[in-house]
């Protein structure tokens, strides 16, 4: 029996890699979510950028709420079992009549994470319709090996590295995932997928949570995460504290670290020093 998708929904997950609109809340309860960023953004004056785009779970007291939401959870339960690690939590965030956009790519190209069972929970803060660029999925790419990628570092590429699949993808065959805000989709950490720029007069958040089971290792650094449902009888990841107060001098030195651990990871073969803006 499954928790929250029906077997419909996991079936379409094994055969084609996504599984997409998935209501984890109301749209009134994420827009007191998007309150939370923006009033962060508001007090910054800027929006969240650089390295605070990325482990934000261990930097908010709302974002480590997030990630343990109970029915985002249930939806990652029925595809990866009831024990789970949170990897990572990243906004994608693009502003209203903006070109930054995402290219074709893989997560898995870069993370060292092995094997391939990982699974990313994206949910909108805001209403994701087709105009906002949503993301576009390559069904049963899921299923290819790791492809060769090119890193471009292009400026309006939202990607750590402007990263992108080196091999032509057929756009004809993309599917896209627009969402309502409080919806999720899951998609395969091996799935092609990219998304447009933002044509709309709103801005386009998401917040990508990254969930693995805890027997995937990571293979380049020693890595930390952080424990959300069940139980870790493995130890191959440290373990990642919940923030006590937003921003506080413990949650950045845990933030700090955990970052530091992924920069290298992502980055490693490069010169880059920082993330990306």
């Amino acid at each position: 029996m499954t928790k929250l998708l029906t077997a419909a929904q996991v079936a379409a997950f094994r055969r084609d890699g996504f599984v997409f609109p998935i209501r984890v809340m109301s749209a009134a309860e994420a827009r007191g979510y998007r309150d939370r960023l923006e009033a962060h953004e508001r007090h910054e004056g800027a929006a969240i950028q650089s390295n605070r785009r990325h482990k934000v779970h261990l930097l908010f007291t709302w974002a480590n709420a997030l990630v343990r939401h109970p029915l985002i959870l249930d939806a990652v339960e029925d595809l990866i079992g009831p024990d789970i690690l949170c990897w990572t939590s990243t906004f994608f965030i693009k502003e209203a009549r903006d070109p930054a956009f995402v290219s074709w790519h893989q997560d898995s190209t870069y993370w060292g994470l092995d094997p391939c069972d990982v699974v990313t929970a994206w949910l909108a803060f805001s209403d994701v319709p087709l105009a906002s660029g949503p993301m576009k999925f390559i069904p049963v790419s899921h299923l290819w090996d790791q492809v060769a990628h090119r890193d471009t570092y292009a400026p309006n590429n939202l990607l750590s590295r402007g990263q992108e699949i080196a091999v032509a993808v057929d756009e004809a065959q993309a599917v896209a995932a627009p969402l309502a805000a409080g919806e999720i989709s899951i998609h395969h950490v091996r799935l092609a997928h990219g998304s447009a720029p933002n044509a709309s007069d709103d801005r386009r958040i998401g917040l990508a949570i990254r969930y693995i089971p805890p027997y995937v290792r990571q293979l380049k650094v020693r890595d930390s995460a952080m424990l959300v449902r069940g139980r870790d009888a493995l130890g191959h990841y440290d373990a990642e504290p919940e923030p006590v107060a937003d921003l506080d001098a413990a949650a950045l030195a845990a933030h700090a670290s955990a970052v530091d651990r992924q920069f290298k990871a992502l980055y490693s073969g490069t010169d880059k020093t920082e993330f990306r803006a």
